[in-house]
């Protein structure tokens, strides 16, 4: 897929583009990242991306100018759903993440100061969307969150073919406990049913523990959820502390 973000600080992505599983996909040429910087289409000697808003008030806004013409030249070869990245947006999950995951194109807008005239959202932007109920410095922290999120669902972007489908909210839980050499620390021993070799006793430990987890930690994932009779009688199983050890 292709992902045009459009910054006022594109060289914050070098974490995306240079670091981790988001830089090994993009350099087997399994995403492309284009960074469009307003400022190279200000048309005042000083470059000045930023303007007042009508009617006063604290803060500045992105200067449209600018904004429209740097939107204009990422949709120029290819175009792309508009994704703003705002605290007004939907908030990001797991199921937006890979319908976007999904699009050739992908146009990413990071808000900056007091944000952008509202004109240029209902004009050109698909989508808003929010990483949650707080407020950051700007959209790239968000777009860059949302990059790493799409790009490891890029078939062939992670190591294991297979960790993506197991993550947390892949199947709409969340991911239990795991555990790693040495058997013992802090007191503390791995589970025996891991060490037992038998691999449907370790799926249905690790289903349990899952099921289990949620309810814990994001009982709200739960609501609504139509638990098969299996699902049912582990989630039994775990709130009344029957473990396999």
């Amino acid at each position: 897929m292709r992902i045009d973000v459009v910054t006022l600080f594109p060289e914050m992505f070098a974490a995306v583009t240079d670091c981790g599983v988001t830089g090994r996909a993009i350099r087997q040429g399994l995403a492309k990242l284009v960074c469009w910087n307003p400022r190279d289409y200000a048309e005042d000697r000083h470059r000045k991306v930023d303007d007042r808003p009508f009617g006063g008030g604290p803060g500045m806004l992105m200067k449209t100018g600018p904004l429209l013409a740097s939107l204009a030249a990422a949709q120029q070869q290819q175009r792309g759903r508009v994704v703003y990245l705002s605290p007004q947006g939907s908030r990001l999950d797991h199921e937006a993440v890979e319908r976007l995951a999904k699009l050739p194109k992908l146009v990413l807008l990071c808000g900056r100061y007091q944000g952008i005239d509202e004109r240029v959202i209902d004009s050109a932007v698909d989508e808003e969307l929010s990483l949650g109920d707080f407020v950051i410095s700007g959209g790239e922290l968000a777009a860059m969150a949302l990059i790493d999120a799409m790009l490891r669902l890029v078939p062939g972007a992670l190591g294991d073919e297979d960790s993506a489908e197991n993550d947390s909210f892949a199947d709409g839980l969340l991911l239990g406990p795991e555990y790693t050499r040495p058997r013992q620390i802090v007191g503390k021993a791995v589970p025996r049913v891991l060490l037992s070799g038998d691999h449907e006793a370790i799926r249905r430990w690790r289903r349990k523990q899952k099921l289990g987890t949620t309810w814990r930690k994001r009982p709200d994932l739960l609501a609504g959820r139509e638990l098969s009779e299996t699902e049912q009688e582990l989630l039994h199983e775990y709130r009344n502390g029957k473990t396999e050890n």
